[in-house]
């Protein structure tokens, strides 16, 4: 089924990009993903491309040689783009430390990850957007809560925030937005707690996806929205 719809998403060979990734799929959609893992993104490409027709390549999201490759697979294809999702994310160290004892190069790499190649890949891609594109950008709950020891990932996300809002007020005709999925059982929460049983967290599948199929459906307003608020 082909609904001429394309669609990238950064960070979809596991976790909430790739259950988004299945989920658009199987609704006719035209992929455009990455991940830095290439055998893991290659068992994505092989599962998502049994719906649709998809492009994968892999790399790091802080490698503007890769961005660029991510914007000419979107030329090589003649593809328009109605829907990016930057949902590739860096925790930080694990397991996490106070701010004061986070070392500097991870910081850099934090902040690199999810605050500043979400600006460099728009600024790439911008060219392919349809009339009204829809940006969607993963937050969490830590861009608006201080929890102690999260500062890197929770100024990122901040940051990030902050900039849906303004991209929102900058291009009016968009649709931006930060969307917040909650705690999730994924590999990234689990690195966040070490040894701890994390199965009361529910699969991005379960509660963060539905959500966040809504939102893209919805039609509402460029904003902030959690699982709860769509």
């Amino acid at each position: 089924m082909k609904n001429n719809k394309t669609a990238l998403i950064t960070g979809a060979s596991r976790g909430l990009g790739y259950a988004l990734a299945l989920a658009l799929a199987k609704n006719g959609w035209q992929l455009l993903i990455n991940g830095r893992n290439a055998e893991t993104l290659l068992k994505a490409y092989d599962e998502l491309s049994i719906h649709t027709k998809v492009v994968a390549i892999s790399g790091d999201v802080r490698d503007e040689i890769h961005l660029l490759q991510l914007r000419n697979a979107l030329h090589d294809q003649q593809w328009q783009l109605d829907l990016l999702v930057n949902n590739a994310s860096a925790l930080g160290i694990s397991p996490l430390v106070p701010i004061l004892e986070h070392p500097v190069d991870n910081l850099h790499e934090v902040l690199h990850t999810n605050l500043i190649a979400p600006v460099s890949l728009l600024q790439k891609v911008q060219a392919f957007f349809t009339d009204q594109p829809t940006i969607i950008n993963i937050s969490s709950d830590a861009a608006v809560a201080a929890y102690p020891s999260w500062g890197a990932y929770s100024s990122s996300k901040a940051g990030l925030d902050h900039l849906s809002a303004i991209l929102a007020q900058e291009q009016p005709q968009w649709k931006v937005y930060a969307f917040d999925p909650g705690d999730m059982r994924t590999q990234m929460h689990q690195a966040a707690f070490p040894g701890e049983d994390i199965t009361d967290r529910p699969l991005p599948e379960e509660e963060a996806l539905p959500a966040l199929l809504k939102l893209l459906q919805s039609g509402v307003p460029s904003g902030r929205y959690t699982i709860d608020a769509v």
